[in-house]
């Protein structure tokens, strides 16, 4: 067996921009799902205490 060749390069089927379009959300929703986490902390603090 050949291992010098990348897998993901080569595979057959590989969807590489439905990965980036993907992984690109992702990093999105995380963003604005820790901005809310920290809206939500920072008004608890506000009006909690």
């Amino acid at each position: 067996m050949d291992h010098s060749e990348v897998a993901y390069t080569t595979a057959d089927g590989n969807d590489y921009p439905a990965h980036e379009a993907t992984y690109q959300g992702f990093i999105k929703m995380t963003t604005w799902g820790t901005a809310a986490v920290i809206a939500v902390v920072v008004l608890m603090a506000i009006f909690l205490t």
